[in-house]
């Protein structure tokens, strides 16, 4: 409903002296709270106000609209306070949407001890909220504790701890308690639960286990919607098949600009950025309209492609034809894109000219696009700039001390290094990972201790 429904229905109420009835006034609640947003929160806060003694589904509802709008949290928080001083007594609804607001803000262990104290520990609404509520705060272990006590297990409670595993980067445990819940009864796994199975596979990048996670997803009768087709698509490319994205992609009945965004990027990344920049195309041409991230993406495939004018044209074309004000990413993309193609100075004065403060991901951008084209009086140049924002950074010695060594300038890659022992910077070992047989195997560089 929009706001000028609400609006009417507000103005009916009060000329007919309802605009104390609770009920009507929780309609609007719930109508706000269905459709958050910055004016309908703004309203609801100043209605809520004139509720003469809202009670526990009045503040659930209006703490439920601000956690809904996720920029909201700490107005949530202000109503469960104003809540507990008026003596509204909470119930197992109000405490899964605090510990969403509490997860945003990453506070909230005086949450769960007022659970505890009012005995809705046991109750598996609150349980799951919990069990989500520490994975958003990345305490794993507690977690799982959570997970344990829980008696009835439904399949909110697996997909929680399912989503804390592969949010923390516990891909494998994530795929092993998705083996668990599979042989568990009662329990079939949804969207939201394969989303987070996607989501771990993806970390791996094991192709096999996300084919079988692919065809598991088309033999449980799950339909392929934008999310999870978007998933796949994203799983595909991180687990280096591009043609598998693409069937992926045709195969989708719906495709938001996530979806084309994701098949792009996935083909700039694996070198066919002729293809990335005719997905981007026909995105436009199916009315789609680009954001920041498409913008990337193609910008990404441009720079990797050699494709100098295509990418500027891409470029200039976010202001001009989408209204799109460039950021940090975008401007770093253009000055890879410069480098990758040979033209330094060009890229030096890009990044002169930028009208905001350029980090040191720019510019060490930069250096590395000097040392590959030999251009080591520019690349001392950048050095000095480096220096000023993060003179630390092992890889930026590394990069100027090998390009003094390819053109045979001992003394000076001598002085480098010297450098670094003086400042105490010590090089991070490189690694490399492979999956065999569904296993990841990791290689740090110079450890020979791998069987």
């Amino acid at each position: 409903m929009s706001m000028n429904h609400v609006y009417k229905f507000h103005a009916s109420l009060l000329k007919t002296g309802q605009h104390n009835h609770l009920p009507s006034l929780g309609r609007i609640l719930l109508w706000c709270a269905a459709t958050p947003s910055p004016k309908s929160l703004s309203y609801v806060r100043a209605l809520f106000v004139y509720i003469p003694s809202p009670d526990t589904f009045a503040y659930n509802t209006i703490i439920r609209a601000h956690v809904a709008a996720h920029s909201s949290p700490s107005h949530a928080i202000s109503f469960f306070t104003q809540m507990r001083q008026r003596g509204v007594p909470p119930d197992n609804f109000t405490f899964p949407f605090l510990l969403k607001a509490c997860a945003r803000l990453q506070l909230g262990q005086d949450v769960h001890a007022l659970i505890l104290k009012l005995g809705f520990d046991s109750d598996t609404y609150v349980q799951n909220a919990l069990v989500s509520f520490y994975g958003a705060c990345g305490s794993v272990e507690l977690a799982l504790n959570m997970f344990h006590a829980i008696h009835e297990r439904d399949l909110v409670s697996w997909s929680s701890m399912i989503a804390c595993f592969a949010n923390n980067g516990f891909s494998n445990e994530a795929l092993a308690l998705f083996r668990q819940m599979l042989l568990a009864k009662n329990v079939m796994p949804d969207e939201v639960t394969m989303l987070s199975v996607i989501s771990a596979v993806s970390s791996l990048r094991a192709l096999e286990l996300g084919q079988w996670v692919h065809n598991f997803i088309n033999k449980s009768g799950l339909k392929l919607t934008v999310s999870l087709g978007t998933a796949l698509i994203d799983m595909y490319s991180r687990c280096g098949s591009v043609d598998n994205s693409i069937e992926v992609f045709d195969e989708m009945p719906v495709k938001n600009v996530q979806t084309w965004t994701a098949l792009s990027t996935g083909l700039a990344v694996h070198g066919r950025s002729r293809e990335a920049l005719r997905v981007f195309y026909e995105m436009k041409k199916a009315g789609l309209q680009p954001d920041h991230m498409s913008i990337t993406g193609i910008l990404v495939a441009c720079s990797h492609g050699g494709l100098v004018e295509d990418g500027w044209r891409v470029f200039k074309s976010m202001k001009d034809e989408y209204g799109l004000e460039p950021m940090l990413e975008h401007y770093g993309c253009m000055v890879d894109l410069l480098g990758r193609a040979g033209l330094l100075c060009e890229a030096y004065e890009f990044v002169e000219k930028l009208p905001i403060r350029p980090n040191s991901v720019i510019w060490r951008t930069l250096l590395g696009a000097c040392v590959n084209h030999n251009h080591l009086v520019l690349a001392e140049k950048v050095k000095k700039r480096l220096y000023k924002l993060d003179r630390y950074h092992d890889g930026d010695y590394v990069l100027l001390s090998n390009a003094y060594g390819g053109a045979g300038r001992w003394v000076e890659k001598a002085n480098v290094r010297n450098s670094m022992r003086a400042r105490r910077v010590n090089k991070k070992a490189g690694s490399s990972s492979i999956s065999v047989d569904q296993i990841i195997h990791e290689f740090i560089s110079g450890d020979n201790s791998h069987p």
